[in-house]
């Protein structure tokens, strides 16, 4: 990976939605990224958040099945049909260490992000998944009533690199496919999101 400033890594951790299964993550690289994670800032140092590293082929196909994705996209299958992704990792937050709070849910986003950007770093990319039936996840998974699944990280071998365009000028910030299935998301620009 070339990528060296905090822009360039941003800018290329994009959600993929298709990818190589002929290059499975495994566990060591899932570790890594948790190993990431565990040492972010946390609100008031609690860290509630647990993680299950799924890198079976079995496991994963059936938490694939328990995932919703590309919801702007109504006509279109993603991940294709054969290009699903190959590991995954379930953060779940434990409730025996507090309860959850609209702090805890910003620690998920801090160590989603973390992740991600950690994954880009060894070649493999992700789609954070908060579509998922979170009932059936915690029984596929046999997991304790204390561990509340609350984002599924679906990770591999990046198969598509999509695209960052300008919010269009009608305002949508919807992501779209052209006709040569190229996948595009909008983004507004820093004038809109710097108010003073």
């Amino acid at each position: 990976m070339t990528d060296s400033t905090v822009f360039e890594k941003t800018y290329s951790a994009r959600s993929v939605r298709v990818f190589d299964r002929s290059k499975p993550v495994g566990r060591e690289a899932l570790t890594y990224f948790v190993e990431c994670a565990r040492v972010c800032p946390t609100a008031a140092n609690l860290q509630p958040l647990k993680y299950v590293l799924v890198d079976d082929c079995k496991t994963a196909s059936s938490l694939f099945a328990l995932t919703k994705w590309a919801g702007y996209l109504k006509d279109v299958r993603l991940p294709p049909e054969g290009c699903e992704p190959t590991d995954f990792i379930v953060m779940c937050h434990d409730t025996d260490v507090c309860k959850i709070t609209d702090y805890s849910t910003m620690d998920v986003g801090i160590c989603a992000q973390t992740i991600n950007l950690a994954a880009r770093e060894k070649g493999f990319a992700l789609c954070m998944i908060g579509s998922f039936d979170k009932e059936e996840t915690a029984k596929l998974l046999s997991l304790p009533e204390n561990l509340v699944p609350v984002l599924v990280l679906a990770i591999g071998t990046p198969a598509e690199a999509p695209i960052i365009c300008s919010v269009g000028e009608n305002g949508s910030i919807k992501y779209f496919r052209d006709d040569r299935d190229l996948h595009f998301v909008p983004k507004r620009s820093i004038k809109e999101v710097i108010v003073k």
